[in-house]
């Protein structure tokens, strides 16, 4: 497991510091599981799965996929969550309040629009 654990917090592209702070623990606990000092606990997995969308089974045993592929809709919905957790001025949220503006006829627009450019 501890290759894995490594793997997973390279592949999320984090330091172990900010590893052990997503899962709520210290930094030297994460460098234990990654050298197979020690085992996390059963919380600790859950945690890791939960966080970093990580396939449990995966985990535990390396059979089966590193991450869990989500839905289509599941992942609008994340990002749609991100939205609104990024504050009003935020570019992000600025585009979204542009398009919940958006009119049938602007949408129709913008399909044109990105059709023309993904034919060039």
């Amino acid at each position: 497991m501890n290759e894995r654990i490594k793997k997973i917090r390279k592949e999320v592209g984090l330091t172990q510091q900010e590893f052990a702070e997503a899962i709520k623990v210290k930094r030297n606990t994460v460098a234990t599981y990654e050298m197979g000092r020690s085992i996390p606990s059963d919380a600790a997995i859950s945690l890791i799965c939960r966080e970093f969308d990580v396939n449990e089974e995966w985990l535990r045993t390396g059979e089966g996929e590193m991450f869990i592929e989500k839905t289509k809709d599941e992942q609008i919905a994340e990002m749609l969550a991100d939205i609104q957790l990024s504050g009003e001025d935020s570019f992000k949220h600025r585009l979204a309040s542009a398009l919940a503006a958006f009119t049938e006829d602007d949408w129709n627009d913008l399909e044109r629009l990105l059709n023309k450019l993904s034919s060039k």
